[in-house]
């Protein structure tokens, strides 16, 4: 069967520009949060408290298939889906990833970011710094005309060469009046292959890379999945929208190049 994509029109464009916005604004504000001794649940309340004070906004997560929790928090060798909680607390040293998403209006925005806590080992640095080359490698590919497959080679070909490997059981994702839509952009494929990307889709590209060999299992929580080699992982995410002259990310704060990942 075809794939039924929705392209999104000008309107619908700049309501999920407007929810991408809050996505990353609150995201940005609790990962400065992000420090030794704070816990996992404390951040997920400023979360949830934050996305309260907008109008016409709200946690994404919350309840989606019965996650219990607003944020995403997962440390170290946890991938993605951390369950916040009082009982775990960040230690120097520690990745933190977190994944937020935020529904205004009827339009969902999604992103991610992983902060090194204090004295991080080199090569914990330089997993974030893949996964963070992984996600630009995947925008310079992205224009209309392009496949998704293009997205996924550009994603694993530089993960791969750092000697490093991508989360294969986690894929990014269509995105606009539903957090997940078609067409899944896996972080690993075949160029020219795949669905073709059109002006108009809205896409979340979200490399997750593993210093290890990438399988995961998830806990007896049912959703934090860690690498089962117990490597450590990093994950990076955008909102991002195909455009006539490329692409445009939705999720990035205006005036901000680039956010300090080093707490």
């Amino acid at each position: 069967m075809p794939v039924l994509i929705e392209i999104k029109s000008p309107r619908e464009i700049e309501k999920m520009r407007q929810a991408a916005l809050i996505c990353r604004t609150v995201l940005s504000e609790v990962q400065s949060l992000v420090q030794e001794g704070i816990t996992t649940d404390i951040l997920d309340k400023e979360a949830r408290l934050r996305v309260s004070r907008i109008a016409g906004a709200r946690p994404a997560f919350l309840g989606y298939r019965g996650f219990p929790a607003s944020l995403c928090v997962s440390v170290n060798s946890e991938v993605v889906h951390g369950i916040p909680s009082a009982k775990k607390r960040i230690k120097d040293g520690d990745l933190v990833s977190l994944d937020f998403g935020v529904c205004h209006e009827g339009f969902y925005g999604d992103c991610a970011s992983t902060v090194a806590v204090g004295e991080v080992k080199a090569k914990n640095k330089d997993l974030m710094r893949v996964t963070q080359g992984a996600l630009r490698a995947a925008l310079e590919v992205v224009r209309e005309g392009a496949r998704v497959g293009d997205i996924g080679w550009a994603i694993q070909s530089f993960v791969e060469a750092a000697g490093m490997n991508v989360i294969r059981d986690f894929v990014g994702h269509g995105i606009g009046r539903n957090l997940h839509e078609e067409p899944a952009v896996p972080n690993w494929g075949v160029p020219h292959d795949g669905v073709a990307l059109v002006a108009g889709m809205t896409l979340a590209i979200e490399p997750m890379v593993a210093l290890g060999g990438g399988e995961v299992s998830i806990d007896q929580d049912g959703w934090t999945a860690r690498t089962k080699d117990g490597s450590w992982a990093a994950h990076f995410e955008e909102t991002v929208l195909i455009t006539t002259e490329g692409y445009e990310i939705l999720t990035k704060l205006v005036g901000v190049t680039e956010a300090n990942n080093e707490r």
